[in-house]
């Protein structure tokens, strides 16, 4: 998997957001993954700047550790793990895997390329607790 967490980029304009329907059964609008444009853009970027396939897809997930307890992870993968939850939209295919996707619920995917750093974020409402750098949470 090509890490997408420590890569720099160039700076694009936010446009909107495209919403992903998870697709669960009794899951509310409000548990919809969120993908801001300006992160679509940059992962359009990311995959053209270093050669990376077409067909791969975009894997959004969570792993334990991290100064509040869970970390996110961005990458590329080839292609679908067994049991993931297979998404796409603007033509970028998006693997989440069953035990993440219960932490991603109602999460907005973004890209930030302010004074106070770059790189992607994600706003998480389920989250109780963050950490200074945006890349850990707790629930």
């Amino acid at each position: 998997m090509i890490d997408l967490m420590n890569l720099n980029t160039a700076k694009e304009e936010n446009l909107g957001v495209e919403i992903i329907p998870i697709g669960i059964t009794g899951a509310s609008d409000s548990d919809n993954i969120s993908i801001a444009q300006k992160a679509i853009n940059e992962v359009r970027k990311i995959k053209s700047q270093n050669n990376i396939p077409d067909d791969y897809g975009l894997r959004v997930g969570v792993k334990g550790g991290g100064c509040s307890g869970m970390s996110y992870t961005l990458g590329f993968d080839a292609s679908a793990k067994d049991n993931d939850r297979l998404y796409e939209t603007q033509g970028i295919k998006v693997f989440i895997d069953p035990k993440s996707l219960f932490y991603l619920m109602g999460i907005t995917l973004d890209y930030s390329d302010g004074l106070n750093g770059k790189g992607f974020t994600f706003n998480n409402p389920n989250a109780t607790k963050t950490c200074g750098c945006g890349s850990s949470f707790g629930v």
